[in-house]
């Protein structure tokens, strides 16, 4: 049974934290939380001793309602807050370094501030964009919906575009349109500086999966095939990238990153206990080098029927389900450094698991 041999530490969040909990920077053990008001970076290791004091908080230009996916530089000196309207980067003292303003994710117009369009009902429930930081700091990655093709000086066919961005003065070095139409994306950080990946949902219609490589200024973008597979996250030393399925969800499957072929294959249905229902959940993260942490449900979303599986990325050797002495909620978040998180069901409280020493 995996409960005798993984450890547990428990961290209380603040009460004030009311937005979803989100991995820091990567190699540190860092999570971020996000209000309406603001975005905190709070320390696992002083949460657990039980100071609450962020290590940071950057005040937030819009509500979450008005928001995409949002990144905090290497440095947590820099919050890059991905709007309906514009890319914004504020500093933890409130100023803000740069904006590019792009078309909005609701209505494709221009707007001057999120004042002008947070009472609109039309724009309760908008789709939206998402950032994030290059490995080594130095570019941010944002991916924003271009003006109505009236307004577009460039004529841009393209409804989507991906930005590289300079953090230090908001200097646009690439872009490439993705001929895509998001309800939402993610991006998948990768080892290499210059290399990062684009998850974007379109609903039922497909979920592009793209990489985008910087090379002499400009940003070469590849595209899986066929657009039925969610991208996960990128493997150990970025050699893989892991998937999901779109269409079903049965299926996690691991991809050379070289050449996209496929690796091998993990059924969601077919793992002991055996549950025909079972689907891969749209999370998973890294552990270690080479173990993943991945979460089946029923239908791959929701908190029925949640299981959580330890999966060795080099072989697809699967261990588990784990068996928590706790009960634990759906999302984990691997740490990589041989830890990963769950939240309780009313999300206060996270618990730190970690494997044996080898």
């Amino acid at each position: 049974r995996m409960s005798q041999w993984i450890s547990r530490s428990r961290v209380s969040l603040p009460t004030t934290c009311d937005g979803p909990l989100t991995p820091g920077v990567p190699g540190r053990r860092l999570v971020t939380t996000r209000t309406d008001a603001t975005l905190a970076v709070h320390d696992l290791d002083r949460l657990a001793a039980g100071d609450h004091t962020p290590l940071v908080v950057f005040p937030a230009p819009w509500p979450r309602v008005a928001s995409g996916v949002d990144a905090v530089a290497p440095g947590l000196d820099l919050a890059v807050f991905t709007g309906l309207h514009a890319v914004r980067a504020v500093a933890p003292d409130g100023v803000t370094r740069w904006e590019i303003p792009h078309g909005c994710w609701v209505c494709e117009e221009r707007h001057e501030t999120a004042d002008e369009y947070t009472a609109d009902p039309a724009h309760k429930h908008p789709d939206h964009g998402s950032a994030c930081f290059g490995a080594d700091g130095r570019t941010v990655w944002a991916h924003v919906r271009e003006l109505g093709e009236d307004d577009d000086p460039r004529g841009e066919s393209s409804p989507e575009t991906w930005l590289v961005i300079d953090p230090a003065d908001g200097t646009v070095v690439a872009r490439a349109g993705t001929e895509t139409y998001a309800a939402g994306s993610h991006h998948v950080p990768h080892p290499d500086p210059a290399v990062m990946g684009l998850a974007v949902g379109e609903g039922q219609d497909g979920a592009p999966a793209l990489w985008g490589r910087l090379a002499d200024g400009v940003l070469h973008v590849e595209r899986l095939p066929d657009d039925d597979r969610i991208l996960l996250a990128a493997g150990p030393g970025g050699r893989t990238f892991l998937t999901r399925g779109h269409e079903q969800g049965q299926e996690l499957t691991v991809h050379r990153t070289s050449d996209h072929v496929v690796v091998g294959t993990v059924l969601a249905d077919r793992l002991e206990p055996a549950d025909p229902a079972a689907r891969w959940g749209f999370r998973c993260g890294l552990v270690d080098d080479r173990t993943l942490v991945a979460e089946t449900s029923e239908h791959g979303y929701g908190a029925a029927d949640v299981r959580h599986w330890l999966i060795d990325v080099e072989t697809l050797d699967v261990r588990g389900p784990i068996r928590y002495p706790v009960a634990a909620g759906p999302h984990p978040i691997g740490l990589g450094d041989g830890t990963w998180l769950t939240m309780s069901s009313r999300g206060q409280d996270v618990s730190v698991w970690r494997l044996p020493a080898p």
